[in-house]
């Protein structure tokens, strides 16, 4: 038989020792929520640095103008590089050779939105990737597209489509969009004296958050400039 007292810490030992069963069963918890958390972000981290490592490098390039004249046409026939003998320094790279590859190397789609367009050179390779079959769309200031030199007439006669736009005092924008996810932009006009006289700058990103705004911007001035839509109203005198 027990008496009261021996009955009291039998009872206190029981609370005790539950005390202490419910107190290590939540450090438990807690321990293997903290891990399983710990577990969880670690590999969130890595599969962030995966795709990291995996996916191409962004491209954010500065080229600044004016550049030094060189001869054209490794860019144009890279499997004959020694194919012209003309007195300009050949192979040579330089910020316009840069810019006119990055024109060129359009897998799909080439947008141009120019103020002044008369550089023969970016002129040709404009007209060349319209015959690899990419799809090229121009929008030129309406003053300018007419100015001597100009190349409107030139791509025109090569079957691009090039709208001008003349809502505008001018449509000084200079940006060209390659692949809908590659900007070129800068003070840069695509002009003879531009590339090799003025002190001129062009950026060149792949960042989405700079590229989708003017990708929007060429829309939206594309379909202003829709000859159909700005078409005057034919009013009958009959």
């Amino acid at each position: 038989m027990y008496d009261n007292n021996t009955h009291t810490r039998i009872i206190q030992d029981i609370i005790l020792n539950w005390h202490c069963v419910v107190t290590a069963v939540m450090w438990t918890v807690k321990v293997v929520g903290l891990g399983i958390v710990a577990f969880s972000l670690s590999v969130e981290l890595l599969w962030k640095l995966l795709r990291r490592l995996q996916a191409p490098p962004t491209l954010n390039e500065v080229l600044f103008f004016p550049s030094k004249m060189v001869c054209m046409e490794h860019i144009f026939s890279p499997s004959s590089p020694n194919s012209c003998h003309c007195p300009l320094p050949h192979g040579v790279e330089t910020s316009f050779t840069r810019l006119l590859r990055i024109i060129l190397s359009a897998s799909s789609s080439l947008d141009l939105c120019l103020f002044s367009f008369s550089n023969m050179e970016l002129s040709r390779a404009v007209l060349y990737m319209y015959k690899q079959k990419i799809t090229i769309r121009v929008l030129v200031d309406k003053t300018y597209s007419i100015m001597t030199g100009s190349q409107v007439g030139a791509l025109r006669r090569g079957g691009i489509c090039v709208r001008n736009v003349g809502r505008y005092v001018h449509m000084h924008h200079k940006f060209a969009v390659v692949d809908g996810r590659r900007l070129v932009t800068g003070s840069l006009n695509w002009t003879l004296a531009a590339v090799q006289r003025n002190a001129e700058n062009v950026l060149v990103t792949e960042e989405p958050r700079l590229v989708q705004p003017f990708v929007e911007e060429f829309c939206r001035l594309w379909a202003d400039s829709d000859p159909a839509r700005n078409r005057p109203l034919m009013i009958s005198t009959v």
